[in-house]
C-alpha cells in the first residue's frame, strides 16, 4: 500500500537516520508508519523557560498536530524539571536556573497557547506529561548509569560547549546532564519519534542512544527549521523584537505578518500555515495581505480576520484598538498597576495588582508578573498595546 506522506515532509529539514541507498535492512520512518499496528508515539518537549510563545516555537507544535491528524498519539512534554537547568544549546554562558514556581507558571502559561494549535479532545491522541514525574525519582545509581553512556568528549563536540570552552568560559557539570535527561525523557515515554529544531539534533540522537541501552526501539529525529524573524535577519526572538507572539492581539498579529519580508513569504507560508504552497497570491504585497489574515483566521477565526484586514486598511497601525493618551498620567515613573487603573482596564490600581498576581496582564503580548513593574517616562510605553485577561485591550500613545 502507498501513502501520501506529504504531511510529513512539508517544512521538514531532515530525518534521521535514514536508509542508504540499496539498503533494504534499515527501516525508514516512512516503513514505520505504514507498518506499525499501533499509533506512533510522537514526543515534543517543550521547557517552560519563559511565559510566552511566538511563532517560531509553533512549528514543531504545528507538526506534532499533523501527526496527529493522521492517526498518532501526540507525547508533550513539559520540561518542568530540565527547565530548572535550561537547555545549554546555542548558549554562550550558563543559564539563569529557574524556581519551581516560576517553572509551574511559565507552563500554564505554555499550555493556554498551544491550546488552539493541538487536539486536546479527541480520546487517545494526546498525552501531556511532565519529567519531574520520572526526573525527580531517579537516584544516584540511575544518574551514575546515564553519565556513563556518554564521554567527556562526546559532550564537548556539542555546540555550544565546543565553543564555550575553547574561549575558556565555565561550563558546570549540571549543564552535562542536559542532553541526558532530555534524552531519558524519550525512554520514559517510549517514543518512536521526536520533534525539535534543527539545534535538537544532538540531544535527539542521545535520546536515541539511551533508548538503545535501556533495550528499546530507537526514536526516529525529526528536525524542522528554525525561523527567521520578521526583520529578515535573525532567527525569530523576543529580546531582538523580531518576533509575533501567540497571545498578542489580532491586530498587533496582522500587522507584523503583514510586514514581513519578500524573500520568506514562502517559508512562512510553508511552516505557519496547511496551504497548498503552488497556489499562493504571485504578487508580494497580495502575498503578505493573505498570509496576515490566513493566520489570523487560523487562531481567531474568520471574523476576526476580516475585522483586522479592515482595520489595517482603515486605521493603520492602530486599527480598532481604543487609544490611552498617557499625558493623562500625572506623573512619571508610574507603576503599572496604577496604569491598568487609569486606562479603565481595572477598576482601580489594586485591582490591577491582582489581575498582575492572577497572570492576567501582557504589554505587547509579553506576560507582566511582577507587581511593582513601573516606567520611567511615557516613550517606554508609546505604541505599546496593554492586555488584560482575553478581550480588554487599549494602545498606549505618549502626548
Amino acid at each position: 500500500m502507498t501513502q501520501n506522506f506529504s504531511w510529513l515532509h512539508r517544512g521538514v529539514a531532515e530525518i534521521f537516520p535514514q536508509p542508504h541507498v540499496g539498503d533494504n535492512d534499515t527501516e525508514s520512518l516512512e516503513k514505520r508508519l505504514l507498518n506499525s499496528d499501533r499509533p506512533l508515539r510522537i514526543k515534543l518537549g517543550i521547557d517552560p523557560t519563559g511565559a510566552d510563545i511566538h511563532f517560531g516555537h509553533s512549528i514543531p507544535v504545528r507538526k506534532l498536530r499533523a501527526f496527529q491528524d493522521a492517526g498518532h498519539t501526540a507525547v508533550l512534554i513539559i520540561g518542568d524539571f530540565t527547565a530548572r537547568i535550561g537547555d545549554p544549546t546555542g548558549k554562550s554562558e550558563v543559564r539563569r536556573q529557574l524556581t519551581e514556581a516560576q517553572v509551574a507558571q511559565n507552563a500554564q502559561t505554555y499550555l493556554d497557547q498551544v491550546r488552539p494549535i493541538l487536539d486536546f479532545d479527541t480520546p487517545g491522541r494526546l498525552e501531556v506529561r511532565y519529567n519531574s514525574e520520572w526526573l525527580s525519582r531517579l537516584d544516584l545509581g540511575k544518574t551514575l548509569e546515564l553519565l556513563s553512556t556518554m564521554t567527556v568528549g562526546q559532550m564537548l563536540a556539542k555546540e555550544g560547549f565546543a565553543e564555550r570552552y575553547k574561549q575558556e568560559s565555565p561550563i558546570f557539570l549540571h549543564e552535562f546532564l542536559y542532553p541526558l535527561m532530555q534524552g531519558y525523557d524519550s525512554v520514559a515515554v517510549e517514543a518512536d519519534v521526536e520533534l525539535g529544531g534543527t539545534d535538537q539534533k544532538f540531544n535527539i540522537a542521545v535520546g536515541r542512544d539511551l533508548q538503545r541501552h535501556f533495550g528499546l526501539k530507537p526514536q526516529f529525529g525529526l528536525l524542522l527549521p528554525i525561523l527567521i524573524g520578521t526583520d529578515g535577519v535573525q532567527k525569530m526572538s523576543k529580546s531582538l523584537g523580531n518576533y509575533v507572539g501567540l497571545g498578542e492581539h489580532p491586530s498587533q498579529k496582522y500587522q507584523k505578518f503583514q510586514g514581513v519580508p519578500d524573500n520568506l513569504l514562502s517559508q512562512y507560508f510553508e511552516l505557519l500555515t496547511d496551504l497548498p504552497l503552488d497556489s499562493l497570491p504571485e504578487n508580494p504585497r497580495h502575498a503578505q495581505e493573505f498570509l496576515a489574515w490566513e493566520i489570523v483566521c487560523q487562531y481567531h477565526g474568520e471574523q476576526v480576520a476580516n475585522e483586522a484586514k479592515e482595520a489595517a486598511k482603515s486605521g493603520g497601525k492602530e486599527g480598532t484598538l481604543p487609544e490611552f493618551s498617557l499625558a493623562a498620567i500625572p506623573q512619571f515613573p508610574a507603576k503599572l498597576a496604577f496604569i491598568l487603573g487609569a486606562t479603565g482596564l481595572c477598576k482601580s490600581g489594586g485591582e490591577g495588582k491582582r489581575k498582575i498576581q492572577e497572570g492576567g496582564v501582557r504589554l505587547d503580548g509579553n506576560k507582566i508578573t511582577d507587581i511593582d513593574t513601573s516606567f520611567s517616562e511615557p516613550s517606554e510605553l508609546n505604541g505599546k498595546v496593554l492586555q488584560v485577561g482575553k478581550n480588554k485591550f487599549v494602545r498606549l500613545v505618549a502626548g
